[in-house]
């Protein structure tokens, strides 16, 4: 990302305020057991026809924070698709303070639901703790590998996160890599930058300056949707 003015390096610094607060409470917030959004998709729809698109994530995919999990960016998302008449289910499998390490251990258990369209958002926990890159690329590759073999046809999406500057040039950039090197070795569809027009906006982030509000979620599950409704 490059910077050519004041205001630009004070939104910079404002996100990575951002990222340093987000390790902070992913640390010391509870965490579910189960993804409780797991549960929010709506009974009414044909589930003999209706396909699924799940979402596996953190607390920026569960919501945290918000008054009603339907609020999240999946649940924006599943707006979305309803309004354009299309036969999907959002499945959100949001965790907070959820690593890729820990994703990679549940997997298997989020699996048992069918998943039609995959859409992975893990990684900067491991970032902001400065987890070796290697490890991160290793548990990201075994939960796809995870999805490709339960479900070999089922399409594949990335949403791509970042550290900030302060965890050290080298590795911030050698992070940010991460997510495009999974995508072209695995063929999946990919937002390079979740919290694109979200991240180190006052206005759009709760008081704890942590995670979107209902208005900044509208944001990020346009940047999702406008990638995603490219594959439904």
């Amino acid at each position: 990302m490059r910077l050519y003015n004041w205001k630009k390096m004070y939104k910079l610094r404002n996100i990575c305020i951002v990222f340093i607060a987000v390790l902070i409470a992913a640390c010391g917030g509870k965490k579910s057991a189960q993804p409780e959004a797991l549960q929010n998709a709506s009974d009414t729809r044909d589930t003999a026809t209706t396909k699924t698109v799940l979402f596996f994530g953190d607390s920026l995919t569960a919501g945290y924070g918000l008054d009603d999990p339907s609020q999240a960016f999946p649940g924006v998302v599943q707006n979305k698709i309803d309004s354009a008449k299309l036969h999907y289910k959002v499945i959100n499998a949001g965790v907070s303070g959820e690593t890729s390490a820990g994703g990679k251990g549940r997997i298997a258990w989020i699996l048992k639901q069918r998943v039609d369209v995959f859409v992975l958002e893990l990684g900067a926990n491991d970032g902001l703790r400065g987890i070796p890159v290697s490890e991160t690329v290793q548990n990201l590759q075994a939960i796809v590998d995870s999805v490709k073999t339960k479900y070999p046809n089922a399409k594949l999406m990335m949403l791509g996160m970042q550290v900030p500057p302060n965890m050290g040039n080298v590795y911030a950039d050698s992070f940010k890599e991460i997510f495009p090197d999974l995508v072209k070795k695995n063929k999946m569809a990919f937002v390079p930058f979740l919290l694109k027009g979200v991240g180190g906006e006052v206005s759009l982030n709760q008081h704890d300056g942590i995670h979107p509000t209902a208005e900044g979620a509208k944001i990020v599950g346009d940047n999702v949707w406008q990638v995603l409704k490219k594959i439904l």
